[in-house]
């Protein structure tokens, strides 16, 4: 399934416009890799956009979680993080 959600589209927007990607966003595939051979962001992209989601919807991602690769692992799954802890 390759329809994004609500959020999905709303997170998809933000990952092009913070990173500068010349992508539509609309074509990022959910379940696909955000980084490596998937979308190809990399470290610093990381650090970029784990930024723009602090400005945007209120809380922080954290450089030492443990659980950075699953959140990191695709649009959908951080979809569903930005959704369990957004402050606004």
């Amino acid at each position: 399934m390759n329809a994004q959600s609500t959020i999905e589209s709303e997170v998809a927007n933000l990952i092009v416009t913070s990173l500068n990607l010349e992508k539509d966003p609309g074509a990022i595939v959910p379940a696909q890799a955000l980084f490596g051979s998937g979308l190809g962001l990399d470290s610093i992209d990381a650090l970029e956009l784990a930024m723009a989601i602090s400005q945007r919807y209120g809380f922080k991602l954290r450089s030492d979680d443990p659980d950075n690769g699953k959140i990191f692992a695709s649009l959908s799954a951080l979809s569903v993080h930005i959704e369990r802890n957004r402050t606004k």
